[in-house]
């Protein structure tokens, strides 16, 4: 019997990755399983990417990078933030990382110390709390609802807030509810947390250009608020790059430094081709990938359409990425068909099984009275799936 760490007996294992990974298990076995649990988009990487990839290769660039980016991704990254976001910063303030998450380890590695609090308003990204607790951090759960749009009001921010509050983490566009703040709303947020100048928010806006409502806004926007925020991205999305493995922060030049050091003897520098694609990608205009943001937005119409039909699903319609997550909290303490449904992760699991549907349940994210579909799969594929959901939840 090997004695692991306390550090990984105590760390959750992420749901997305292991609903997906059933999926595949079944699917093996011969099942017809439809898999809407990973938030992964089913495009291809554009062709203009993949180009500038293989020239990378051809102009043999194979040897170690910088910790903290090629200065030429770090300049198309500046360029990036101040075109989308208005944003403004240097190449001091730039970190380039294998992956958002590995951003996001960054700086919870260099933030927090034992029994520091992390606001976390729910539901909030599947690894946001695990990352906080490796870090020796403390998650600080805010509760939000279908009702409320799964967003935070500034009164409960205040209300979470204690001596010990150190950072507050949300994503907008938000995984797993879709939901977008408004320029407004993060105005009103930011209005609490002036009072609070302690608090470094980190503003995690990968999902940025899917977003159906138009106006994406950061908060790293406010003057008040600028030097306070870490803003992170990438380009596993929107770019259909998920394998790419490459994702960034925009922050205050100390903690940049902090985040490159940390990288420097974790992995060291981010694969060297894929960053050369990505400079490629984040030159381009938006425009060169709306096709993939526009097939998101009909198809998620198709699956709001759908869901809306299905009883005991109570929804409000996501304004962005590509989830939908509804309530089902209707059917705690039923019985379907011999099934005893006493949680969101036993419905989960019982779609699974009887409609062969996979999904992740909303105890991941914070929210217990959900479950999360990602509508990133083709529209034959999503209807299916709420046929045989709603076909399944029927039987008697």
């Amino acid at each position: 019997m090997y004695q692991l760490s306390d550090r990984i007996n105590n760390m959750s294992t992420s749901q997305t990755l292991a609903m997906a990974a059933k999926t595949r298990e079944l699917k093996a076995e011969g099942k017809d399983v439809i898999g809407l649990s990973l938030g992964e988009p089913d495009f291809n990487t554009p062709d203009f990417i993949k180009d500038a990839a293989i020239q990378a290769i051809n102009e043999n660039y194979n040897a170690y990078t910088p910790v903290d980016g090629y200065v030429e991704l770090k300049d198309a990254i500046i360029n990036k933030f101040k075109r989308d976001n208005g944003l403004t910063y240097d190449r001091s303030q730039i970190v380039v990382s294998t992956g958002a998450k590995q951003s996001l380890a960054n700086v919870a590695m260099v933030m927090l110390n034992p029994g520091d609090e992390v606001i976390l308003p729910c539901p909030y990204w599947v690894s946001y709390a695990e990352i906080v607790k490796l870090a020796e951090g403390v998650p600080v759960e805010v509760p939000t609802s279908v009702e409320s749009d799964f967003k935070m009001t500034p009164q409960q921010l205040e209300a979470a807030i204690t001596p010990k509050t150190k950072m507050l983490w949300y994503s907008s566009p938000s995984n797993p509810s879709g939901m977008v703040y408004s320029k407004e709303e993060l105005r009103a947020l930011a209005d609490v947390l002036v009072k609070h100048p302690q608090i470094i928010v980190v503003s995690d806006e990968i999902y940025e250009h899917i977003n159906f409502v138009g106006g994406h806004a950061s908060m790293a926007e406010f003057e008040d608020m600028y030097d306070r925020v870490v803003t992170v991205n990438g380009v596993s999305k929107a770019f259909a790059m998920t394998g790419w493995r490459i994702g960034y922060i925009g922050a205050p030049a100390e903690i940049a430094r902090a985040c490159n050091k940390m990288q420097g003897q974790i992995t060291s520098g981010a694969n060297c081709i894929a960053q050369r694609a990505v400079i490629t990608a984040l030159e381009a205009p938006v425009s060169k990938i709306q096709y993939m943001i526009d097939r998101f937005k009909s198809r998620r119409k198709l699956i709001i359409d759908l869901m809306s039909g299905i009883e005991g699903f109570a929804i409000t319609e996501p304004e962005g990425a590509f989830y939908v997550f509804p309530d089902i909290s209707y059917f705690f303490g039923k019985t379907i068909n011999g099934y005893e449904i006493k949680d969101a992760t036993d419905f989960s699991m019982f779609i699974l099984e009887r409609a062969l549907v996979a999904t992740v349940t909303g105890d991941a994210f914070g929210s217990p009275n959900c479950i999360r579909f990602s509508y990133a799969a083709s529209e034959a594929e999503i209807e299916e799936a709420m046929n045989r959901i709603k076909n399944a939840i029927s039987e008697k």
